[in-house]
């Protein structure tokens, strides 16, 4: 009798070698140390890799222990993983006795394993269990906080995180079925949502703001972005590159916005007698807006919604306080 081996769930890189690119690791070769954020299954870190000297090191994170496995069979010494979420990453980096890195990379989307594997919970399109969480060994699942959290909280999960303009009538229904059975699979909150949004743009399935919305919610993602852009700002050598991929706007406002601060900083009146030396200075230099090509998308519709913008960290003048 032959068994047939179950195939690993894929994952197409987005943006892989614009990324790698935009992270300009000449100054790395050497010796520095670049981070990435998102292990994820590993595509960027293995061309990061290929690319750096034999003196440097590359420093990733993930919260997702399948990650980590996956993480564990690259054998370089260059390489060191940490199971965790880039939110941490000063107090991660200091503990591994480093202080300013040369380049860092977010890739903010979720890879496609875990979409893809209906035991994660992340899809309506495959029955599961409805868990959601990045990081499985710790937190409360969808369907804990799904049968907990009051009808309002709900609705301002799902409009704020899923810009759902149907969250109201959503969450008002999630809390009329559970009152009758516990909400526990994907398919059975996919059919709640359905039932309860009247219209949905051509093509786009009822549940797609609704699933986001509490993926987002469940595993702080907003929440790790505004912690991870500004220890990734502190941690950036001068002349070192952020390089940061979104995949929903939510994300990339954020994005967006922090590098516009950094990079437009508020003149004061001319006519004021101050030195040169001691007006604001910017701390950033945007660099680049990056999308997927017509043939990315075309090889991986997943990669559509990407945007990657890229900065580098300006130095302080010289005598500057």
């Amino acid at each position: 009798m032959t068994t047939t081996a179950v195939p690993e769930f894929q994952h197409r890189t987005v943006l892989l070698d614009e990324a790698v690119d935009a992270l300009d690791l000449s100054g790395a070769r050497a010796g520095g140390v670049v981070v990435d954020g998102t292990f994820g299954r590993g595509g960027h870190s293995r061309l990061i890799l290929s690319r750096l000297g034999p003196n440097a090191r590359l420093i990733a994170f993930d919260k997702d222990p399948q990650a980590i496995a996956t993480a564990a069979q690259v054998a370089d010494p260059r390489f060191t993983i940490v199971h965790d979420s880039f939110a941490t990453m000063r107090a991660a980096l200091a503990e591994r006795g480093v202080g300013q890195v040369d380049g860092i990379l977010l890739d903010l989307g979720i890879s496609s394993p875990q979409v893809d594997d209906a035991a994660r919970g992340f899809s309506f399109r495959n029955d599961g269990p409805l868990d959601m969480r990045m990081d499985t060994t710790r937190g409360m699942s969808a369907a804990e906080w799904l049968a907990t959290e009051s009808e309002q909280t709900l609705e301002k999960v799902i409009r704020e995180y899923g810009e759902e303009r149907f969250a109201f009538q959503i969450a008002k229904a999630i809390v009329a079925r559970r009152a009758v059975e516990p909400i526990s699979s994907t398919r059975q909150l996919a059919g709640i949502v359905a039932g309860a949004v009247k219209t949905r743009e051509k093509g786009k399935d009822p549940a797609t703001r609704t699933f986001q919305a509490i993926r987002i919610f469940i595993n702080k993602e907003l929440e790790d972005l505004e912690a991870g852009l500004e220890q990734a700002y502190d941690c950036l050598a001068p002349g070192g590159i952020l390089a940061i991929i979104s995949f929903h706007s939510l994300e990339d406002r954020m994005v967006k916005r922090f590098f516009a601060a950094k990079a437009n900083v508020p003149q004061p009146d001319r006519r004021l007698p101050i030195r040169a030396v001691d007006l604001p200075q910017p701390l950033l230099k945007l660099i680049a807006k990056i999308k997927p090509s017509d043939a990315e998308v075309d090889a991986n519709p997943r990669a559509r919604s990407a945007v990657m913008r890229v900065a580098r960290r300006l130095p302080l003048p010289e005598g500057a306080p």
